[in-house]
């Protein structure tokens, strides 16, 4: 890998991409990106040209020797890259909100990562994804995939299994972790620890060191918990938390509490509208703000979006991965036997030591008893799903969305598919195909 980086971002109309641009910006030094090609499709060109104007403008006020390359040409952006990110949304915020309005009418949580909503997005997204892939194998074989685009566990896993590219899969969840507890203890990061277990969207915390000393025991019984502004902020129950043993994962709520949180998206979508009619309104706010000709910083709206430390997250791991640094990161890899109760090839959200050959599971210390058949269910599920998405077959897709724990019956789910294949005909033609 040279000293003068090419970094590609699929996807780089998103709104999410002027926090990218900030993180290559302040890790220039380490991390010497000297061309930065952002990519779209040409549905997605005016936010593109928007976008990479802001980011024209910030590179220019940072003063660094970068390129900014807006193309719809993925081919021409992807030849000789040496990292390749990810962030795209197959069907745009439209397909969201059926993904999120759909499974409301059926009785069954709506959201875009997590139960039916997050298979269908797999179901756009895979085939998408993979067809990228078929194009690095082409034009950057060597390069290294970074994948932010959710549901992240099981595009991750797609690629591992049916691609040879190199891939690394990613949450923002894992450092807002690391972000809360150093509001609560004003430790710097690199004196903490926090062992995570199980899959993307679907982690416990089961150890927390800070300055040395455990803390898992006095967070379990003091109620503090880590959230996000994209899940809605239910408590947890106490004696439940404390007797687990560990710290679920925000997206847990839909499992835990499962009713509650049904109930609070159904009032929400009456109200103001699902999650994705709620972030339409911010990205249009967002688009206005960048257009501006004066603006050359990512603005503070942007943290209302979701994906918080998205650009922290990203960029230390490549620039791990150029460095060879050997730190700690906690991102989505093959299990490997880590999970003894998974196959070696299934996806796991775990930590790991970042070395420039790639990540390196570490051991986990404790798996609680209480979360290995929800992690096996989900995983069963996931794999399903990922085969499905592949093959266009109805009867795997079936298999996966009644075998998901948040569907509550096989008559649920039939009907819920077809609506939802039909509504998403365009996005998943193999599904189609006589």
């Amino acid at each position: 890998m040279s000293e003068h980086l090419k970094v590609v971002v699929i996807g780089g109309g998103s709104s999410y991409t002027p926090e990218l641009i900030e993180g290559l910006i302040m890790n220039y030094n380490e991390f010497p990106v000297t061309e930065l090609c952002l990519v779209d499709i040409p549905a997605g060109e005016e936010k593109l040209t928007i976008v990479g104007q802001l980011a024209r403008r910030m590179v220019e006020k940072a003063k660094l020797p970068m390129a900014v390359h807006l193309t719809t040409d993925r081919r021409e952006a992807l030849a000789g890259a040496d990292f390749v990110t990810t962030q795209i949304r197959v069907g745009l915020l439209q397909a969201r909100i059926w993904d999120e309005t759909i499974p409301l009418q059926y009785g069954v949580i709506g959201q875009e990562t997590t139960g039916p909503g997050g298979m269908m997005k797999a179901l756009r997204t895979i085939p998408a994804l993979l067809d990228i892939c078929k194009d690095m194998e082409e034009l950057c074989p060597d390069a290294w995939m970074l994948n932010f685009t959710n549901p992240a566990g099981m595009v991750t896993e797609a690629i591992l299994k049916y691609t040879n590219i190199k891939t690394i899969g990613l949450c923002n969840s894992p450092i807002s972790v690391y972000k809360w507890l150093q509001k609560l203890y004003d430790v710097p990061v690199e004196k903490m620890y926090a062992e995570f277990v199980g899959l993307n969207h679907l982690h416990w915390v089961t150890r927390i060191i800070v300055d040395g000393q455990s803390r898992l025991e006095e967070l379990l019984g003091s109620g503090e918990a880590y959230t996000a502004s994209n899940v809605p902020q239910l408590e947890w129950h106490p004696g439940f938390i404390r007797s687990l043993g560990a710290i679920p994962s925000y997206y847990l709520k839909y499992f835990y509490l499962q009713k509650e949180m049904l109930n609070n998206q159904q009032s929400a979508s009456a109200q103001e509208g699902t999650r994705a009619e709620v972030v339409k309104r911010l990205e249009d706010e967002l688009f206005e703000l960048y257009k501006d000709p004066e603006l050359s910083a990512k603005p503070s709206q942007l943290e209302k979006r979701g994906g918080a430390y998205y650009s922290e997250a990203a960029v230390r791991l490549m620039k791990s991965l150029y460095n060879d640094t050997r730190d700690i990161q906690t991102v989505n890899v093959r299990n490997q036997g880590i999970l003894d109760f998974l196959p070696a090839e299934a996806c796991i959200e775990v930590n790991c030591v970042v070395t420039k050959q790639g990540p390196i599971p570490l051991p986990v210390s404790v798996i609680p008893e209480a979360v290995k058949g929800l992690i096996h269910a989900v995983k069963s599920y996931e794999r399903l799903a990922i085969d499905a998405a592949v093959t266009g077959d109805r009867g795997l897709a079936l298999q996966a969305l009644a075998h998901h724990p948040l569907v509550p019956s096989v008559n649920v789910a039939a009907p819920m598919l077809d609506e939802m294949l039909d509504k998403n005909k365009a996005f998943v033609p193999r599904f189609f195909e006589a």
